[in-house]
């Protein structure tokens, strides 16, 4: 416990001492009295005579220590971090089994998650297609991790592997790469405050191994969710004059999110895509905050002038 204004202490034990001495002074000059006029039997006190005025008196130091404004730390649960949002760019991702695409419907609903966040968590933003990018480092400016969300553009092939790589990366602040056979995996520090959100169709390309590169997440202590976008019955997109076909894969999404600790969650239309982004689970921190406990102390105070008066009034007569 700490105090804001620590000197009133001083104050309070001065006070007490004074009163308790006063009180003690009163009582022993009451007794000589009561014993020179030969009522020496009266000059006794018991717990009646003496419990109203100990109970005004407790009420003294309370209220004092009350004026000093103690406080006390308190640990508050809050959703805090660093969640990094990945975003597959890749051609399928512009596939229109999704409203307006995927890509389009998953930018709008990363867009109403981010919005909703407190400015206790720090998104950054990343896009990957052959290759992975950090397109916005983890702010608390909310806005400007919009605005990157809604620069991406689809084109491309897909490397899951590599987006969880560089995501890595950003949170963990070095290159991170997955060991060469038979080497052990680098130590990337543990990091429970963060969070990769991917959003993606889950048919990857190439590249690194994905879940390779989940396992190293998940000794990192980085969660991973996935959020797939697209539909099982699938859809077309031109690439380079052809018609390719394309469907939303889980198994890979799901295995990714279940190595870290993390869900799948699947959105077959904008609609449920945009509902599933408050699904997200992000990392409940506590921070320890200070609870000013002057309010406690002076109802105490007040409990105790007011029991002691009462029986003071109703033994005595009288209040002091």
């Amino acid at each position: 416990m700490t105090f804001l204004h620590p000197s009133v202490l001083a104050l309070a034990a001065l006070l007490t001492g004074a009163a308790v001495y006063g009180y003690v002074a009163l009582q022993r000059r009451r007794r000589a009295a009561l014993v020179a006029a030969g009522f020496g039997t009266l000059a006794g006190g018991g717990v009646r005579r003496h419990l109203p005025y100990a109970l005004l008196l407790a009420a003294l130091p309370v209220l004092l220590v009350g004026l000093a404004r103690p406080q006390a730390e308190v640990a508050v649960p809050r959703v805090s971090g660093t969640v990094l949002l990945a975003f597959d760019i890749s051609n399928s991702m512009a596939a229109t089994d999704v409203t307006p695409s995927r890509l389009g419907a998953a930018q709008a609903a990363a867009t109403t998650f981010v919005q909703e966040q407190p400015d206790t968590v720090d998104v950054g933003v990343l896009v990957f297609g052959d290759q992975a990018l950090l397109t916005q480092a983890p702010t608390a400016d909310h806005d400007v991790a919009a605005a990157a969300i809604n620069r991406a553009a689809a084109g491309g092939g897909t490397s899951l592997g590599q987006a969880i790589l560089v995501g890595l990366g950003t949170i963990t602040g070095k290159p991170v790469s997955l060991p060469e056979d038979g080497a052990a995996p680098a130590d990337l520090g543990y990091w429970p405050s963060a969070t990769m959100v991917i959003f993606s169709d889950g048919q990857d390309t190439g590249g690194p191994d994905a879940q390779a590169a989940a396992e190293l997440a998940a000794s990192a202590g980085v969660r991973i969710q996935t959020v797939g976008v697209g539909t099982t019955q699938g859809a077309t997109v031109e690439v380079d004059g052809f018609q390719l076909g394309t469907a939303l894969d889980e198994t890979l999404l799901t295995s990714v999110a279940q190595v870290t600790g993390g869900s799948y969650l699947a959105a077959g239309d904008a609609a449920t895509l945009t509902d599933t982004t408050t699904s997200i689970d992000l990392r409940l921190t506590t921070e320890k905050e200070p609870l000013e406990l002057t309010a406690p102390f002076a109802a105490a105070a007040l409990l105790l002038l007011t029991i002691g008066g009462l029986l003071g009034t109703r033994w005595h007569g009288r209040i002091v």
